[in-house]
């Protein structure tokens, strides 16, 4: 018996931002925890992790049972840094962290210097590829954990984190990033 089936991205992405929207958006004009503006940061930033899911894992081809593909799971991580490295593929995750480098410091108010967005990408980074290995054990799926996309992507954040630090020298910018600000 073989399962052979894909699971696009709406079928689950979908769902998920109109119970986040509701979510925050009964915090924000209901019990009024958060303004519109903060709201609008939450808005943006789910609608970015939401996009960083779809690139990440979608469409997920599950392939369980006779047909499945036979290659040991193990063999689809990759564990040599820098040697293995397809500088397309590691300059495109590099460019998908940069909005989360500058929107870290806007959501927590902890995230005020580099080590601390590095710190956090890399934890966001090294759970996406734990996920797309789990995903490839139990449903069978091409998706491969490489540590050059832990690399691109902690440099990512890292990039995005500087180019808000050099943005908010700016007054005009500082007076709009302090509306936004959740922390």
């Amino acid at each position: 018996m073989s399962i052979q089936f894909t699971i696009p991205s709406w079928y689950i992405l979908v769902p998920l931002f109109l119970v986040l929207i509701i979510f925050f958006g009964i915090k924000t004009f209901r019990s009024r925890v958060y303004s519109v503006e903060q709201f609008i940061l939450l808005l943006t930033f789910i609608i970015y992790s939401l996009a960083v899911l779809h690139l990440v894992f979608f469409p997920i081809d599950v392939n369980i049972g006779l047909y499945a593909n036979q290659t040991p799971w193990y063999k689809s991580i990759n564990l040599i840094p820098v040697l293995t490295i397809d500088i397309k593929t590691f300059l495109l995750n590099i460019l998908m962290m940069v909005p989360l480098g500058i929107s870290l410091p806007l959501l927590r108010s902890k995230s005020s210097n580099a080590a601390s967005v590095a710190k956090l990408t890399l934890c966001a980074s090294l759970s996406l590829e734990v996920m797309q290995m789990v995903i490839r054990v139990t449903l069978g799926s091409g998706r491969s954990s490489d540590i050059n996309d832990i690399i691109a992507n902690t440099l990512g954040g890292v990039f995005g984190f500087l180019i808000y630090n050099k943005m908010t020298q700016l007054k005009a910018v500082r007076w709009l990033t302090d509306r936004f600000r959740l922390g």
